[in-house]
């Protein structure tokens, strides 16, 4: 990269830090009861203050933003490998069917082992939020796997969504058999999982999603330079002496672990993953994922806190649900994608 690009690479790394910033301060700033930014501060570091704001901030919000932050930024590199190796800018963890796949994971785990009560996670215990990312990464790798499997017979973008797709109502039918079976409180809490939140995540659950995103970002951010080159093809990278498999291997695991982890603990989360990297890529203007990596993992936390933000904005302790929060941001994005696609070449998206 020239040292021009370099310079503006990394101001835009830092305007979207910033950014990322500000949101997490005024998403534990704001909400049914409006926190001062000062006890905000004296809640994060733990300095005597007024112990009602101390509690609203340590105990709820604070989960809730880093819940929000993690999970952003972990579906947002996830769909950004995606569109990478399968070479196709639509290729995300919903259009592919991971969260579909993560989801008979999670349904396995709640349904069968879950304990009452109003949070999907209640009664599961520190081994059983363990047992829960597993499962749901897990789920999201075998689908991820087959999605590949049939890539190779097809070589257009859209033969591909739809098989994706299809896969994802393979994975939606287990879950609605699993579902069947299940008590009716643990299928309620369940269903309301399903329109996604930040919120049901509590310090106990954080380490865990913590944990498993950060295991995923590593090994996403080992693979910029395999990345960089399988954008060409693998004769490519394999002529640049990529190891193909173990790179495609690895890219595949962190993926999976990635959109699986946030699945788990927040529900299905749509969108986010394809309109976030598309954001990275029209900012930098650039394919080179020592800068997407970080960009797109910086934009997804922005979209990620901004819908969370958003969705207290009724007050009164009405929340909304996250979903159709995001899709009012990420529709716009991919439907340009459509339009600019259609405009250069009907073939590759």
């Amino acid at each position: 990269m020239r040292p021009a690009g370099a310079a503006r690479g990394r101001a835009i790394l830092a305007a979207l830090a910033a950014a990322a910033l500000i949101l997490f301060a005024a998403d534990l700033a704001l909400g049914s009861v409006r926190v001062p930014l000062r006890e905000v501060a004296r809640a994060l570091a733990g300095l005597p203050g007024d112990p009602t704001s101390a509690s609203i901030v340590s105990v709820f919000r604070l989960p809730k933003a880093l819940t929000a932050l993690a999970a952003g930024a972990a579906l947002a590199v996830s769909g950004l490998v995606l569109q990478t190796l399968f070479r196709n800018h639509l290729a995300g963890p919903d259009s592919l069917g991971l969260g579909a796949g993560a989801s008979v994971g999670v349904a396995l785990v709640v349904l069968a082992a879950g304990g009452p009560g109003s949070s999907l996670l209640a009664g599961l215990g520190t081994l059983g939020y363990g047992a829960l990312a597993l499962a749901a990464s897990v789920g999201a790798l075998l689908v991820l796997g087959l999605i590949l499997a049939l890539s190779r017979r097809f070589d257009d973008a859209v033969t591909l969504l739809i098989v994706g797709l299809l896969v994802g109502y393979l994975a939606g039918s287990l879950v609605s058999v699993l579902v069947y079976f299940g008590s009716p409180q643990k299928v309620q809490v369940y269903l309301g999982w399903t329109y996604g939140s930040f919120s049901s995540v509590t310090r106990r659950e954080l380490p865990v999603l913590l944990g498993s995103v950060a295991l995923g970002l590593s090994l996403t951010a080992r693979s910029s330079k395999p990345l960089n080159a399988l954008l060409l093809g693998e004769r490519f990278a394999e002529g640049l002496g990529v190891r193909v498999r173990g790179a495609r291997t690895r890219i595949l695991v962190a993926a999976a672990i990635l959109a699986g982890a946030a699945t788990a603990f927040c529900g299905p989360i749509a969108f986010l993953g394809i309109a976030a990297p598309q954001a990275a890529r029209r900012l930098f203007r650039s394919s080179d994922h020592a800068l997407l990596i970080p960009g797109s993992a910086l934009a997804g936390s922005i979209f990620a806190l901004a819908a969370d933000l958003a969705s207290q904005a009724p007050g009164g302790g009405a929340v909304l649900p996250i979903n159709p929060l995001l899709a009012l941001i990420g529709s716009p994005i991919i439907l340009g994608l459509f339009l600019r696609s259609s405009r250069s070449s009907p073939d590759r998206v």
